[in-house]
């Protein structure tokens, strides 16, 4: 349910119009009077909850979501091109090396262990002493 709106007439001083023409559009808002409501609520809001703990988490809440929205989309972006250079460097590890269906199957359960085993943090070095060792 939309509220109704009411035109009024509105003084501001010039340098505070020429912020909201240079930001309204920066804030996604469709217009200046999209922007000045949203700023009275925000100040409102402020006001009306001074000592009280609701009102700032919910501005925290509301920027870390952007921010956390912003290094999702990156870390996604970085595992994808990770996740090709694995591929490409399995087809060239693969395309190299004669391993039998039994040997790749063990192999697999002990990178399994390996993994859970070290919560992750593997290395290239470890691997190495491992296959000398065999």
């Amino acid at each position: 349910m939309k509220e109704e709106k009411q035109k009024f007439a509105l003084w501001i001083r010039c340098s505070i119009l020429d912020t909201v023409d240079r930001l309204y559009k920066y804030d996604n808002c469709r217009s200046k009077s999209e922007y000045i409501e949203k700023a009275i609520e925000f100040y409102s809001g402020y006001l009306t909850t001074r000592g009280s703990n609701d009102y700032l988490p919910k501005v925290l809440l509301s920027t870390l979501r952007g921010t956390l929205d912003l290094h999702e989309d990156r870390m996604a972006s970085l595992l994808f091109k990770l996740a090709v250079e694995i591929s490409m460097m399995l087809h060239v590890t693969a395309a190299t090396n004669e391993i039998d269906e039994d040997t790749l199957s063990r192999l697999r359960g002990r990178c399994v262990q390996e993994v859970k085993t070290l919560h992750g943090k593997i290395s290239f070095d470890k691997a190495v002493h491992f296959q000398k060792s065999e």
